[in-house]
Parts: structure tokens; sequence; C-alpha cells
């Protein structure tokens, strides 16, 4: 296989991106949060701009920690405003990554300003420009992109394998979980910690912003089909795998955005799902009998 091909470079990342998404955003979605992943990849570039005032790396591990540790940062601020009672959640949420967002854009604008470092980057991504950006490996030339990427699915699955019990009981029953000595909320803020390096890892290729859709919207529409969590997390995947190849070819036909193609293609599988639970629920009446109403005497 040819790393450095465009095609071949752009799909895989694509893919990456989004199958990480969404192995991580089937719990969210699950637990009603899934507004989270949106505060953390706005949060990120707080992380970002702080790893680099005290590093000077604009790219790296040192980077995913920080904005790993912003992103928990903004949760933490989240639930702290929530337990006070005077706000709900998404009011909460709305207060958060604004503010953490604006703080990152005026470090960059301050002190990174003739640094490699743009926030409209950071948000947007630039996918079709990957495979231009490649490191060494075992002799191979590797999109730096897609060999980070591969890294944090793996890492993800690992995280994910390794706490499915606690991560599956948390989800429905998170006092149940507690109370078995599981340590729910250790595992959530690990949880959202890597969820925030995922997303710093994906800036290059789609941004923080589209890095949403690949969170929320695959793991939805595989909801609609299904009520397993096994099996709504393997559909979510290979909705997540599928978007990257549809979208790209999209892409190149109408000559747009490929990563906005390839996030928009998530949502065309979501109308899918939601037509075929439509089309199933109305099967499913038609099919019940009706049962005659009760006679005088009974």
């Amino acid at each position: 296989m040819n790393w450095t091909d465009p095609t071949v470079a752009i799909v895989l990342t694509g893919a990456l991106v989004g199958m990480s998404g969404a192995l991580l955003g089937s719990f969210l979605v699950l637990r009603g949060n899934s507004m989270l992943a949106d505060a953390i990849s706005h949060s990120i570039l707080f992380g970002i701009a702080i790893a680099w005032l005290l590093t000077g790396q604009t790219s790296g591990p040192l980077q995913i920690v920080g904005a790993a540790l912003s992103g928990v940062l903004a949760v933490f601020l989240i639930e702290l405003l929530t337990r006070s009672r005077r706000l709900r959640d998404d009011a909460a949420i709305g207060l958060v990554f604004p503010a953490l967002f604006s703080a990152g854009v005026v470090l960059i604008n301050l002190y990174a300003a003739d640094v490699h470092l743009d926030e409209h980057t950071v948000l947007l991504g630039e996918i079709g420009f990957i495979w231009l950006d490649t490191v060494t490996l075992m002799g191979v030339e590797v999109p730096r992109a897609t060999l980070t990427l591969g890294v944090m699915l793996l890492v993800d699955a690992a995280f994910v394998l390794a706490f499915f019990k606690t991560l599956k009981l948390a989800t429905f029953d998170t006092d149940l979980a507690r109370v078995l000595g599981l340590m729910p909320g250790l595992v959530f803020y690990a949880h959202l910690s890597l969820l925030s390096g995922t997303a710093v890892a994906a800036f290059d290729a789609v941004g923080v912003v589209l890095f949403v859709s690949f969170v929320v919207v695959p793991p939805a529409a595989a909801y609609l089909v299904t009520q397993r969590l096994v099996s709504l997390i393997v559909l979510a995947l290979g909705i997540a795998a599928a978007s990257a190849p549809i979208g790209y070819w999209l892409a190149l036909w109408w000559d747009v955005s490929i990563g906005g193609m390839m996030a928009l293609s998530t949502g065309g599988f979501l109308l899918l799902c939601y037509g075929w639970r439509r089309f199933a629920d109305r099967r499913a009446l038609g099919s019940t009998p009706v049962q005659p109403p009760p006679s005088a005497s009974a």
C-alpha cells in the first residue's frame, strides 16, 4: 500500500477519525452527554495554547496531554456549576466552553501570532493536505496524521475493552456502578480525557468542530436501529468508516471541503437509519391485531 498516495492517506485518515470518535461517542450518546463533545472540542484550544507557552511545541504528545487536561478542566467546571443547582447542564456548558475557547484565542493572538498555531486550522483542519506531512516508520513514509490517529484509535479501543464493564454499567446505572466499587467517576474522566486527546489528534485532518459530528452522529444513527450496546458500537464504527470514502468521492465530484463532506455523509446514514426506524415502527403497528371492544355483558 502506498501510504503517501493522496487518496489512500485521506480516506484512511478520515476513517480513523470517524471510528475513534464513534467508539468513544457511543457512551456519550447513551448517557445523554453528547454536548460535552462540543464543549471539549472548543476548550482544547486553551490547552493547546497553554502547552505551547510551557513547552514551545506545536504538536506531539505534550499537545495531546495539554488538550486532554483542558477537556477535563471543562468538564470539571461544567459539573461544578451544575452542582451549585443555580444552572442547568446546558447553561453550564454554554458558559464554560466559550470562556475557555475565548481564552485560547486570546493567548494565541498575544503570544503565538508568529507561530504556526492557528485557531482556524484547529477548528476546521484540512484533510486534503495531510499526505504532505510524513514521518518514516520502519523505512516507510507514513502521513503523520494517519499514524497519530491510528495510535489514538488503538489506545481508545484498548481503554474501552479494558473498562467495558464499568463503562456499560455506568452508562445505564451510575449509582449501581458506584456501589459495586467500579469507580465510574474516574473512568468517566479518563473517557473524556481520551476524547480530548483524540480531538486534538484530529485537528490536522477535520478540525475539532467537524470531529463532533463523528462523535455524535454515527452512534445516534446506530441507536435508531439497535438496542444492544455491542451492536450499536459496531454499527457506529461501520457508519463512521463508510462515511470517509463516500464523503471523499462526493467532495471531489462537487469540489467542496473533503472533511465537511465526510461529516455530512454521516448525516446521510442518520437519515437512512431514521427512515428504516419509521418504516419498522409502522410495519410493527400495522401487524398488531386490533382487539374487538368488550361486549356489554363483559
